[in-house]
């Protein structure tokens, strides 16, 4: 085993980075955030040592100086959970030292994971969901593209990496339903309802022409070279939802277009694509249905995750209590 004090951070780090990036299947988003995370705290290193952040070791990484890290990160106005997803990316290097012999003890395990903060997710009535919806200009292939958007959002719960990463070929219209890489390559299956179909089903026709003729022009002899780059291209088309140069969409897209209709409907302040996430999994907790479902639809590895749902309306549950339980029943009735 190399002696911490030999090996460099910053060098560990990009490695680090370059492991997920290439060995754990992780999601592009997820990538990027490790890496910031870990350049925060070799900044925080280098300013606490005084010292370049090359010339950091692994023997800096101790847990005086996480401990600093994190409490530097509260003393700015961080948030809870945004710390304590600090501490987790400090974990996970953690692991791949011990994992490559890099280091014999792991210092995050002497640091306390800070109390996240309740909130509650934003999410939208009934009402305020079917006005966003209503917002698109059907009249226009735009905001027929956009419909579809919404309309799959809420039918599906996806997140919003997910719908972008979506291909033609994972959306069945027939049995409405769509295959979704989820967090960690994990595949699963989500069903959508007949008017998300019929939204999907609109865009699809405006772009079917357009595409046949892109490919015809593509096929007329050209280079090595130019088949390549048609190959990219192609690989564009196979997005399910494009953009007016008929490239996938980007997430920071997608992300435009739902707060863009969120204003025009004047429906609450703050609506993102994960606050569809949220309205999906509230709406079908309110209609009954059974969390483990939900939990499925939504892709969580972990109960837990799904269960703050039924923290978000205290006053249904209570009346759902009230009109169940025997003795609740009573009470009120008298």
């Amino acid at each position: 085993m190399k002696k911490p004090r030999e090996v460099g951070f910053a060098e560990q780090k990009a490695a680090f980075v370059e492991f997920l990036r290439h060995n754990r299947n992780t999601s592009p988003n997820t990538v990027r955030a490790y890496d910031a995370d870990l350049s925060a705290l070799l900044e925080h290193l280098a300013l606490l040592h005084t010292r370049k952040q090359s010339e950091l070791t692994l023997a800096h990484f101790e847990v005086n100086g996480l401990r600093s890290h994190l409490e530097d990160l509260h003393d700015r106005g961080i948030s809870k959970s945004s710390t304590a997803r600090h501490l987790a990316t400090m974990r996970s290097f953690a692991r791949y030292l011990i994992e490559e012999e890099l280091i014999a003890d792991d210092p995050t395990q002497l640091v306390g994971t800070p109390r996240r903060d309740q909130t509650l997710p934003a999410h939208l009535g009934g009402e305020d969901m079917n006005r966003l919806l209503a917002a698109p200009d059907a009249s226009t292939p735009a905001g027929r593209r956009d419909r579809a958007i919404l309309e799959l959002f809420y039918a599906s719960g996806l997140r919003l990496a997910e719908l972008c990463d979506i291909d033609l070929e994972d959306i069945s219209l027939n049995r409405r339903t769509v295959r979704v890489r989820g967090k960690g390559g994990k595949e699963r299956l989500v069903p959508f309802n007949n008017a998300t179909a019929t939204a999907v089903q609109a865009m699809l026709s405006d772009r079917s022409s357009s595409i046949g003729d892109r490919r015809s022009t593509m096929d007329d002899g050209r280079s090595r070279a130019a088949g390549a780059k048609a190959g990219r291209r192609a690989r564009q088309r196979d997005a399910l939802f494009l953009n007016f140069r008929g490239a996938r969409l980007t997430t920071r897209s997608v992300d435009r277009i739902v707060r863009r209709y969120a204003k025009a409907a004047g429906v609450a302040q703050g609506i993102s694509p994960h606050a569809l996430r949220h309205t999906f999994a509230t709406h079908l907790l309110r209609a009954g249905a059974d969390l483990r479902v939900i939990q499925e639809l939504l892709g969580h590895s972990q109960l837990s995750t799904t269960q703050r749902y039924t923290h978000l309306d205290v006053g249904r549950l209570m009346d759902v209590y009230r009109e169940a339980h025997p003795r609740a029943k009573r009470e009120s009735e008298k």
